[in-house]
């Protein structure tokens, strides 16, 4: 009898370069999808221990309060190098792996157009491990040594971060978008704290940084009649099967 390596389904897996990339980005989307009754699983594939704030050991204790706060089925970092983010076979394995882990219906990850080159890189190797962990050739195995099973993905999607790029879909995060706070909030570290700090100012610890993070998503939210709104791209086009459920009927 051939034994293979047991599957942890979620319906969405979210990656991120680092650690509070994927609350920023797409947090209240993720809410959303769990309010739908699915199972979101995130992946943080560095521990974001290069940045200027915090530490790898801090940081793991934030993202461990965020995924509790948050409600995510489960959460894994695989260390694959702050700022060492690089396309090898060795890390595209490792992503492949979670995926057939997860065996998601729907990956999210960091946009290919970044001001960040970790988020770059991550884009790529997220969009070819989603590709390649389909192919029954790529043999990849779980902890325990067994094997794993192929797993394609059928949607990728890719949440928007520092450049305001346009989207393709919006998503309605009206009912959902306060609650994502309370995650973003868990990587104290990261964000303002007071006046006066003699901490060194990053892009995301000045005071504007989470008021302008609303008014994006006040902004996309307008642009399809709600409140609130999280942007994404589609890296192919959009196939609708039930056409009203794309386009439904005004109630």
């Amino acid at each position: 009898m051939t034994l293979t390596a047991p599957t942890q389904p979620v319906y969405a897996l979210a990656f991120g370069a680092h650690p509070d990339d994927v609350e920023l980005a797409c947090g209240a989307t993720l809410l959303k999808i769990m309010d739908e009754g699915q199972k979101v699983a995130v992946c943080d594939l560095t521990a974001g221990e290069m940045g200027t704030l915090g530490t790898a050991e801090t940081r793991r204790m934030e993202a461990a309060l965020a995924t509790e706060r948050m409600g995510y089925a489960t959460r894994e970092q695989l260390d694959l190098g702050d700022s060492e983010l690089f396309y090898s076979k060795e890390n595209l394995h490792k992503i492949i792996r979670i995926i057939r882990k997860y065996t998601p219906e729907t990956v999210i990850c960091n946009p290919a157009d970044e001001r960040h080159p970790d988020h770059m890189k991550a884009s790529r190797l997220v969009y070819d491990a989603c590709y390649y962990a389909g192919l029954r050739k790529i043999k990849t195995f779980d902890g325990d040594g067994l094997p794993q099973t192929a797993h394609r993905p059928r949607h990728l999607l890719y949440y928007i971060q520092f450049k305001q790029l346009d989207p393709d879909i919006i998503v309605d995060v009206s009912s959902t978008f306060e609650r994502s706070r309370g995650g973003i909030e868990a990587f104290g570290t990261q964000f303002h704290r007071k006046e006066g700090s003699d901490e060194p100012q990053t892009m995301i610890n000045r005071k504007e940084f989470l008021p302008g993070l609303e008014a994006r998503a006040r902004a996309l939210g307008e642009q399809i009649g709600a409140m609130y709104g999280e942007g994404f791209l589609l890296p192919t086009a959009l196939g609708v099967e039930q056409f009203t459920c794309v386009f439904p009927v005004r109630t």
